[in-house]
């Protein structure tokens, strides 16, 4: 008896710690997705030329002095390197976006790079 009471006690905790887990991770994932939220909101609300830009895609601001204007799928924003990107973005620029549109704090062939690898995949 004193067994079968410990080992569902034991269950319960494990039970408890797995639902607290997932809450947990829920919540983060939910902190992350209304974080790029909102830079993209303020991003696109203030881009001039939204005409230029397709249906399903975003212009971003890439480079370190000069910036450059690239055109992506809204398909790369769920990618985790590019979340990082986009945290990094928001720790340097916060909300103000000096282009007018979401700028992305990293050279240019860094990020040549990340997208051709999110365009295999």
């Amino acid at each position: 008896m004193l067994t079968t009471s410990l080992h569902n006690s034991q269950l319960n905790y494990f039970s408890y710690f797995t639902c607290f887990t997932k809450l947990s991770y829920i919540y983060l994932f939910q902190q992350k997705s209304m974080a790029i939220h909102n830079i993209l909101r303020r991003s696109l609300s203030a881009e001039k030329r939204s005409i230029e830009v397709p249906k399903g895609h975003l212009a971003v601001y890439v480079g370190e002095n000069n910036k450059k204007r690239f055109v992506i799928p809204l398909s790369y924003l769920n990618h985790p390197l590019f979340q990082e990107l986009l945290c990094r973005a928001e720790e340097e620029f916060g909300y103000h976006h000096p282009m007018g549109g979401l700028t992305i704090p990293c050279t240019e062939d860094l990020f040549l790079d990340l997208t051709s690898r999110l365009s295999i995949t």
